[in-house]
């Protein structure tokens, strides 16, 4: 009996000490898991100070998923519509998934992302993408690509738009891309560790400087102005998984002077519209019905509306959404009217707050129109 109470006592403790060891080496695993965690979310790019069009993507998953409207596409949609005015003057629920230089096949792997959540009345998409067959640079990629949830869609794109020397791990665990931004950190990195600010309005980026449109640059020739290939697939697909959806999907130039969009596009565009029964709006056609003022309603000198010219834009649009596509006026949901009272008040202290930062320049440059 005594020769058995040892070997039991023996087998207690040396299964004790298989558990301890399995417990620090879990406990061990944990901490080099969470430390890597945290440095690699220490050298990813914040995009909230600096560069803030990294963080659009992101943000629309902190919200409530219920929009009749989605935009995509690149600046020219982010700095063109303001969902506020949308929201204040017609009632309309909207979000725009921009980002930086979006490519069309990116927009189609949003559009399919979006719609894991909800299904919108509207798609708009912004048509200064078909240009490109290829991805230009990594950088613009990541902007798109890293804000993405981790579902198909981001797989598909990331596959969709990595340039050569590009590997899918490196999305994958981004400190694989980062590990040497030791050099660059910044508070910025250390303050928003964990949360970045919110930097844009429903996606809408908002700019109030002013920087008149004049000695633009000429056009160059156009050459050889046919879409490629590439595009055309993807539009065809956006344009199919919209009707098997029941989204109406609008084509739309935004009124930017440049890049110069030429007569050649244009008349692509409108052919392809027609074929296939889609509404098709060139806001630079629409400069009279718009108002927008070049000398007063762009920050660059032409290439992006500023928010005087985003809110003119967004008044014409807006009207065109109600009346003619039929879009439902939501002011009358309790809920939805609190989220935007909330919404609407950073759209205003953000205005205020830029409006302080330029307001002599703003004003000077008013007196100077005049």
């Amino acid at each position: 009996m005594r020769k058995s109470g040892v070997i039991e006592r023996s087998t207690k403790s040396e299964k004790r000490k298989n558990f301890m060891a399995w417990l620090r080496g879990i406990v061990s695993a944990l901490i080099v898991l969470t430390s890597i965690w945290l440095l690699q979310r220490l050298l990813v790019p914040k995009y909230a100070d600096k560069v803030a069009e990294g963080a659009f993507i992101a943000a629309y998953y902190e919200e409530e998923k219920d929009f009749n409207v989605i935009f995509l596409g690149d600046c020219e949609v982010y700095e063109s519509f303001s969902p506020a005015v949308l929201w204040e003057e017609y009632g309309i629920n909207s979000y725009i998934r921009g980002s930086a230089q979006q490519y069309i096949w990116q927009s189609y792997y949003l559009l399919e992302d979006t719609l894991r959540y909800e299904t919108p009345d509207v798609v708009v998409f912004n048509v200064l993408a078909l240009r490109y067959q290829e991805a230009q640079r990594e950088a613009y990629n990541r902007m798109t690509l890293e804000g993405m949830e981790w579902a198909m869609p981001k797989v598909k794109s990331i596959l969709a738009s990595m340039k050569e020397g590009e590997h899918f791990l490196d999305y994958v665990f981004p400190i694989l891309r980062y590990h040497s931004r030791w050099s660059g950190l910044t508070e910025e990195d250390v303050r928003y560790l964990f949360d970045t600010k919110q930097v844009s309005h429903n996606g809408y980026y908002m700019r109030v400087d002013v920087n008149p449109a004049k000695d633009q640059p000429l056009a160059k020739p156009a050459g050889d102005c046919r879409f490629g290939k590439r595009a055309w697939e993807y539009l065809d697909r956006m344009a199919s998984l919209c009707e098997e959806k029941g989204i109406e999907l609008v084509l739309v130039k935004a009124p930017s002077l440049y890049p110069y969009w030429h007569r050649e596009w244009e008349e692509q565009v409108e052919r392809y519209a027609s074929a296939h029964g889609l509404r098709y709006y060139n806001f630079l056609e629409f400069q009279e019905e718009t108002g927008i003022d070049y000398s007063m309603d762009t920050y660059d000198k032409g290439l992006h509306l500023n928010l005087s010219g985003a809110e003119k834009l967004s008044m014409y649009f807006g009207k065109v959404l109600s009346e003619k596509l039929g879009v439902a006026d939501r002011r009358g949901e309790a809920h939805l009217q609190e989220v935007w009272e909330e919404k609407l008040s950073a759209y205003e202290a953000e205005k205020r707050r830029q409006y302080g930062k330029y307001g002599v320049r703003l004003r000077r440059e008013q007196m100077k129109s005049h």
